[in-house]
């Protein structure tokens, strides 16, 4: 490919899409580039403490268990409050907590303030989901998740590789090095992003109807969405059921792989070089991956990720020096930047647009929830058995996850994308399609 053409397909890439995004974008790059915390938890118990892979399998538990409290909370306050006073009040409480763990000492202590760190953290997830979909046209949101995705990943590639080094000399400093950018961060929502929230009774965002999927009453008002709305929501709740065991298996890449490598005599710094190649990956390759399975049946893009996810994390049982790490690293890297926009684009597409919020706080609860389970399995497998049987069990979990999304998509491929959905099992109906599913074999309703 020549220049001209790689500069052309850049172009393409970002252009059409609006000056708010690119803030939004912009505080998630600078949030990523202090990402410590999440990463560097498990090696900052075990090696730096001297606590078990048990106990470090807890206290990254009660992390992820914070996470599927404020996923909910922050899913209502997202809708009724407003999306930038959630992501203002979440992102400075999360600098504060953050740099509080780093001064705990007491065991008791460092499990609750890791509770702590586990709400704030995910407290913005739903509010950035939302925002980003009310501010880009159905159109461009698959593309806009990848970029978004790929600013995660840079953040995180960068990150990965200062912070692996800065924990051989002090972790402290790690800790309230994420605390300073995360306060950057909520510093540069409040002062550049605008509130974005639809009006009820109007047009919603880009000009999409303010409806849910459901009809108006005889006054003209639309159908409140609360939780139990979206939990009846049969075909939604399939994609978050399908997230739970994907994410269940990439959150093995921050807490069964740092355990096992330390228990291998790597150390935090090798860790950090290798979990540095899924970041650098995706800088790479998101884009340009992107651009190329956009218009592809989503059906064979989920059940080819689910795959390689599993059986990338199942190869590390065969992983010796520091390279055949970063070989697995690499195998279910791909999956990642296949499996995030395709899911996160549908994700949107299937929530309405007032009850985003508390569409985006359900879908991140199954990440909170995987955050949750994912270390006290890798803490008790390795503990127990040794971490072989970790890695057998993400190829189960990846070949589970294919054949649950080849079913959910046979199903859901007989409706035609673009429609409204019909109504759930609980009798609520679902969101209507905003725009065409990228397909290339027929209409295909969700992931």
């Amino acid at each position: 490919m020549s220049a001209a053409s790689l500069r052309r397909a850049a172009r393409e890439s970002v252009s059409g899409l609006p000056r708010a995004f690119w803030w939004l974008w912009t505080s998630t790059l600078v949030n990523r580039l202090g990402a410590f915390v999440a990463t560097f938890m498990t090696l900052y118990l075990t090696l730096d403490r001297g606590y078990s892979a048990s106990f470090a399998g807890l206290v990254v538990a009660l992390h992820g268990l914070g996470g599927v409290i404020s996923s909910l909370v922050a899913g209502v306050m997202t809708d009724r409050l407003g999306r930038r006073p959630t992501l203002l009040a979440a992102q400075a409480s999360t600098a504060f907590s953050v740099a509080l763990l780093g001064f705990m000492e007491h065991p008791a202590a460092i499990a609750a303030v890791a509770l702590l760190v586990g709400m704030t953290s995910n407290a913005s997830r739903p509010a950035v989901a939302a925002m980003m979909a009310d501010i880009v046209r159905p159109e461009d949101r698959v593309r806009a998740f990848a970029l978004n995705y790929w600013a995660i990943n840079l953040g995180f590639a960068v990150s990965a590789t200062a912070a692996g080094l800065i924990a051989e000399y002090s972790y402290l400093a790690g800790f309230l090095g994420e605390a300073a950018l995360t306060l950057a961060c909520a510093v540069l929502v409040y002062v550049k992003l605008p509130e974005s929230r639809p009006e009820r009774g109007g047009a919603g965002a880009n000009g999409e109807s303010g409806g849910s999927g459901g009809a108006l009453d005889k006054g003209g008002a639309e159908p409140e969405i609360g939780l139990g709305s979206v939990l009846r929501d049969g075909r939604f709740m399939g994609v978050v059921g399908l997230s739970f065991l994907i994410s269940l298996i990439f959150t093995q890449g921050s807490v069964g792989l740092p355990v096992a490598m330390g228990s291998a005599g790597f150390s935090p710094g090798d860790y950090g070089l290798v979990i540095a190649v899924n970041g650098f990956l995706i800088v790479a390759l998101q884009i340009p991956v992107t651009r190329l399975i956009e218009h592809r049946d989503p059906q064979k893009l989920l059940v080819v990720s689910a795959l390689l996810a599993g059986y990338g994390f199942a190869l590390t049982a065969f992983a010796g020096p520091v390279w055949a790490y970063a070989l697995t690293v690499c195998v279910w890297t791909l999956a990642e930047i296949v499996n995030s926009p395709t899911q996160m684009g549908l994700v949107v597409r299937l929530s309405p647009v007032h009850g985003r919020g508390r569409y985006q706080g359900v879908y991140t609860m199954s990440w909170a929830v995987a955050a949750l389970v994912a270390p006290l399995m890798a803490g008790f497998m390795i503990d127990r058995w040794g971490a072989d049987w970790l890695w057998a069990t993400t190829g189960v979990l990846g070949t589970v996850a294919a054949v649950g999304y080849w079913l959910l998509m046979r199903g859901l491929s007989e409706g035609t994308a673009g429609e409204s959905a019909p109504a759930a099992a609980g009798g609520t109906a679902a969101a209507p399609l905003e725009a065409p599913l990228p397909t290339t074999s027929g209409p295909v309703g969700a992931s």
